[in-house]
């Protein structure tokens, strides 16, 4: 059963929804690549992406995945309850990209980084790492310790880089044809990029996907993505 691919952990959040990490947890693969999709509820390209990606391969369905030996972990949902509820924060009005225990958490500076404010769409949180969603994100690269990290978000069309992904964004970039962005053009104090690719220097890459199109015309570029991490 080493290789096989299946659900590792999993956790429920205040709604009651559970929170999943598939993968395999093999020790015969050196590295380890993680990609997240639904940050904010209101972003849900990542989920469908990922979760075709595993009908593809047949992670869902077979234990003899033809890349089970490979290191490729997925969290498809993390934050299920803004996504059931519509919003981009979670079921406490956290944006979960702005609750990470950064040594810029909590920072106010600008509209896009309200972090003290329960009342903005950028609330940081009581705490960095205060809710349940940050902490299963969390423990897991502790626990598995991912050599490469693939957040997907959107509207804005960029490859956006944290730590030292720059050889990666640019590979990602000649794929999807979205331009390289060291930065996302405004301060995130808190933010997930910050925690994993600045302090942690993880590479750490957010794809921001075009949301004006069907999703399903992001389903090539983004195959190709994961593919090139096995």
């Amino acid at each position: 059963m080493g290789n096989d691919f299946r659900i590792l952990k999993t956790t429920k959040t205040k709604l009651g929804n559970e929170i999943q990490l598939i993968g395999n947890n093999s020790s015969n693969t050196n590295k380890i690549s993680l990609v997240i999709g639904v940050f904010h509820g209101d972003e849900p390209q990542g989920k469908f992406l990922i979760e075709e990606y595993l009908k593809k391969c047949g992670m869902l369905h077979t234990s003899k995945s033809p890349i089970a030996r490979k290191g490729l972990l997925f969290i498809p949902c993390l934050n299920p309850d803004g996504m059931q509820l519509g919003q981009r924060t979670n079921a406490n009005g956290v944006d979960l990209n702005r609750n990470f225990p950064t040594k810029n958490w909590g920072k106010n500076q600008g509209d896009n980084a309200t972090c003290n404010d329960s009342n903005s769409a950028y609330y940081g949180g009581t705490s960095g790492g205060s809710e349940i969603e940050t902490q299963f994100l969390i423990d897991t690269i502790n626990e598995f310790k991912p050599d490469k990290i693939l957040t997907l978000h959107a509207p804005y069309k960029v490859v956006n880089y944290d730590g030292p992904a720059q050889e990666w964004a640019e590979q990602i970039s000649k794929i999807i044809n979205y331009p390289v962005e060291a930065s996302i053009g405004y301060p995130t104090p808190g933010s997930f990029g910050t925690y994993a690719g600045v302090e942690k220097q993880i590479q750490t890459i957010t794809l921001e996907l075009d949301e004006e199109i069907p999703v399903e015309q992001l389903v090539q570029p983004a195959f190709e993505i994961f593919d090139k991490l096995l």
